[in-house]
């Protein structure tokens, strides 16, 4: 909503600084993917992730001694959140990230905030450790019990085997979820690699007016979105099954 529908990516540079010749203008704007005349072009006809590198442009212009980023690499493509990524690991001030982008705070972050009941604290561990937090927290608790009278033995084996058998049929459907969505993100991973290897075929460029490199930009993009998805998905009916098991 900031930014001038008719005026030019230079234009919004020249605004923060008049002394600014063109020509440092485009150089810098080339850094965040606006090279050619589309930094003489007005930005009223952008698409949302080329005014969210425009305003993220602008901000690093003003060069700030702190950054509160949220959800930074929203409607960024794969190139340009790799550039944010070493944007900010260049970045000499303090910066604070709320993202669900598992690779941006895996790469910018080396202290995590857990935020629950109330309260910010300093959490302990990584990504990883975060995960099994989660699981352990919405794992079903168990029931207490002051003085449970003990359950009697069966009568005989069968019921004995009878009992084991129902069991198994009690936790096949969480068993079977599981195995879907472990499949389910072996093909999406597959299929983001190998949108990523053609990413990187430089063959792919040589069309410049080719709608390839947008479509394999955008298939990994939602890959890596649905991966994000089934993992959780994942850690949920794990909890649900070890609950179940222990029941």
């Amino acid at each position: 909503e900031q930014l001038i529908p008719t005026a030019t990516a230079v234009d919004h540079i020249k605004r923060l600084d008049e002394s600014i010749g063109e020509k440092d203008a485009r150089d810098f704007l080339g850094g965040f993917g606006f090279s050619g005349d589309r930094a003489l072009e007005p930005v009223e006809p952008f698409s949302g992730g080329e005014k969210a590198r425009l305003c993220l442009a602008l901000t690093v212009f003003q060069r700030p001694n702190l950054l509160l980023l949220d959800e930074p690499t929203n409607h960024l493509d794969l190139d340009m959140r790799e550039a944010l990524a070493e944007a900010l690991n260049d970045f000499t001030g303090a910066l604070m990230l709320v993202a669900h982008d598992r690779s941006l705070i895996r790469t910018c972050c080396d202290t995590l905030l857990l935020v629950h009941d109330g309260c910010v604290e300093p959490f302990n561990g990584d990504l990883d450790d975060y995960a099994r937090f989660l699981a352990k927290r919405d794992a079903k608790p168990a029931v207490a019990k002051s003085t449970p009278a003990p359950e009697p033995a069966p009568e005989t084996k069968r019921d004995d085997r009878r009992g084991r058998a129902k069991r198994r049929t009690d936790v096949a459907p969480l068993r079977q979820q599981l195995q879907h969505i472990e499949r389910e993100l072996a093909k999406t991973e597959a299929k983001k690699r190998d949108a990523e290897t053609a990413l990187a075929d430089p063959s792919l460029y040589d069309n410049p007016k080719s709608d390839r490199v947008a479509e394999l930009q955008r298939d990994a993009a939602q890959c890596a979105m649905t991966i994000e998805r089934l993992e959780s998905e994942w850690l949920e009916a794990q909890g649900a099954l070890e609950s179940a098991e222990s029941d």
